[in-house]
């Protein structure tokens, strides 16, 4: 049986339709055993997104942002989070989105950009996949301040740091959104600094 076979929709109902949209679905779903199920499953869409982590090879550094979120904050954090630059696409390509971001939120133009991975970060309940690059920079392709945009809530403190010193941070808890670690992983893994 095809993938997509195995489901039958019967119902969908907006339960929310705000900063993004909350759907409950009600389907039909074909187990391994040959059984049909019935089940129902919310969905939080708020449209796809890109990261990209900026390294400098030479120095040995890596660019990050500090800022509050409130989703991480009604779940016990209320400590801005530690993160890589990051946006919804909207009418972008993922790549053009990323240079976007790093301009607003870093202050940098970068150079290099090259995509790691297309991943779902939170399939249970969240349909948004994002595309994760990496990008190289160095000291002379700063533009501006970054900061963010402030007419749309950001908030954004630019952090400059050793790759290790971000890795000790994943390692001690504060360093906590997956996007980042991933990206800081597959850094050091694939030995990227030395290049």
């Amino acid at each position: 049986m095809a993938d997509d076979d195995r489901i039958r929709i019967r119902s969908v109902e907006v339960l929310a339709d705000d900063w993004a949209v909350l759907k409950k679905t009600t389907f039909d779903y074909h187990r391994r055993d040959g059984t049909w199920e019935t089940q129902a499953r919310q969905t939080y869409d708020r449209g796809d997104g890109a990261a990209v982590l900026p390294f400098d090879a030479e120095r040995g550094t890596v660019l990050l942002v500090r800022q509050f979120r409130f989703p991480a904050y009604v779940n016990g954090h209320p400590a801005p989070l530690i993160e890589v630059c990051a946006g919804k696409l909207d009418d972008d390509d993922p790549e053009t989105c990323v240079r976007k971001e790093a301009e607003e939120e870093l202050g940098y133009r970068l150079r290099e950009i090259r995509r790691v991975f297309h991943v779902f970060m939170s399939p249970g309940s969240v349909t948004e996949r994002l595309a994760l690059f990496l990008g190289r920079y160095s000291p002379g392709d700063r533009v501006s301040a970054g900061g963010g945009e402030a007419s749309e809530g950001e908030d954004i403190e630019v952090l400059e740091m050793p790759l290790e010193r971000a890795l000790e941070m994943v390692g001690a808890g504060e360093i906590v959104d997956a996007k980042t670690i991933m990206l800081l992983q597959h850094v050091k893994l694939h030995d990227l600094m030395s290049a």
